[in-house]
Parts: C-alpha cells; sequence; structure tokens
C-alpha cells in the first residue's frame, strides 16, 4: 500500500446555501504536515460533526473510489467525496476500528465510518445520494492521529489490522443510531472506537 493522494480544502459555500463548507478538497503536491487535528491547512467548517481528534484523517480506499468510478460513471478525482487521503490496494470493507496505518513516523488508528449528510447530497448534486452511499455499504474511514508526521503522496503504508474482535466499517454504518446487543455492545467497546460513540454505548443507549 501507498499513499496515492493528500487533499486539502478551503471554506466554500455550496450553490443555494448559505454556509460554508470545507468538503471541496483537492489533491496536493509535495509534504503535508499532519497533526492532532489532522492535515495542516484543511478547512474545517463545522466542529459539531467534522474534525476533531477521532475524526482528523478521514480516508478512501483507491479500490472503493475505482467501484464508485465505475457506478458513477466517469473517472474519480481524489476529494470529490471530502476526502484527506487514499491509499492504494485498500477496500474500505475490509477495515474494522483499530486499524492502524503507518507511514513513516505518521500512526493512524481507525476510529469511526462515515456517515453520509445532506451536504455530502448537495455537493454530489445528487438529493439520493445519502441513500445510495448507505446501500453501497462502503463508508469512508475516520482515523484519529496516534502520532504525527510528514506525508506525501507515493509514501508507503503498512497496514496493522486490530488483534482483537473486529467491527467493521459497514457493519459500524449499519448499526448507526440502532441499539446493540449486549455482545455488540461490548464487542464495540472492546475497540477503540471515537468517543462520542463510546459515551453512548457507556449510557447503554
Amino acid at each position: 500500500m501507498k499513499i496515492l493522494a493528500l487533499c486539502i480544502g478551503n471554506p466554500e459555500r455550496l450553490p443555494g446555501k448559505s454556509y460554508k463548507t470545507g468538503i471541496f478538497k483537492h489533491a496536493v503536491n509535495g509534504a503535508v504536515m499532519i497533526d492532532a487535528e489532522g492535515l495542516v491547512g484543511d478547512a474545517i467548517c463545522n466542529r459539531k460533526h467534522h474534525g476533531g481528534v477521532d475524526q482528523a484523517v478521514y480516508i478512501e480506499g483507491s479500490l472503493t473510489l475505482d467501484w464508485w468510478a465505475q457506478q458513477l460513471g466517469r473517472p474519480y478525482e481524489p476529494g470529490t467525496f471530502g476526502e484527506n487521503m487514499v491509499i492504494s490496494g485498500l477496500d474500505n470493507r475490509d477495515v474494522s476500528v483499530g486499524d492502524r496505518f503507518i507511514s513513516g513516523d505518521l500512526d493512524l488508528e481507525v476510529s469511526a465510518c462515515r456517515i453520509p449528510c445532506a451536504t455530502f447530497a448537495a455537493k454530489m448534486n445528487d438529493p439520493k445520494f445519502v441513500k445510495r452511499y448507505t446501500a453501497a455499504a462502503r463508508p469512508g474511514i475516520y482515523c484519529r492521529v496516534v502520532t504525527g508526521g510528514v506525508a506525501e503522496a507515493g509514501t508507503p503504508v503498512e497496514y496493522q489490522p486490530f488483534p482483537g474482535e473486529r467491527v467493521m466499517m459497514p457493519e459500524l454504518m449499519e448499526t448507526f443510531g440502532r441499539r446493540l446487543s449486549e455482545a455488540d455492545r461490548a464487542r464495540y467497546l472492546a475497540a477503540p472506537i471515537h468517543y462520542k460513540l463510546r459515551a453512548i454505548l457507556e449510557l447503554g443507549i
């Protein structure tokens, strides 16, 4: 595996919307510093739902994006889904909470899956895209930064699967907002899951 693209965005308005969003990402050349809050210089406009230490870096796998290119009927440009990083040879469906992606000094740990929103649908110019993305069951991957560092396209990536019981990205999307069985709740809590979801699960909601 290697980093195929690193993407950042500036605050921009969606057509017909009053608010600004950082979802418009574009691939950048050269090295990018990544710290606990993500890619330095990347815009995060709605910090209630985006960004933060457990959603610092948003990853898409190249195999998943190749699939989407076929579905969309056009070549996929890095940053289209608002991702920060594209990793070669990666299928989002094979990733679980706690998996690690290591590139040089940079160490990323998977914490959550991407849940599509109305802003995403508006950006894709498709009011049904939230349902389409959910039905595809190939959600993007949010990571926390265990150790920051400098990243650059072309740099090799070491993949380390989580050693415990796995919570896969499609499963995490499917169960979002639903009450879990006690066995699944315990399995989710045993993984290094996003702190917001952890708080909900600990309350037994």
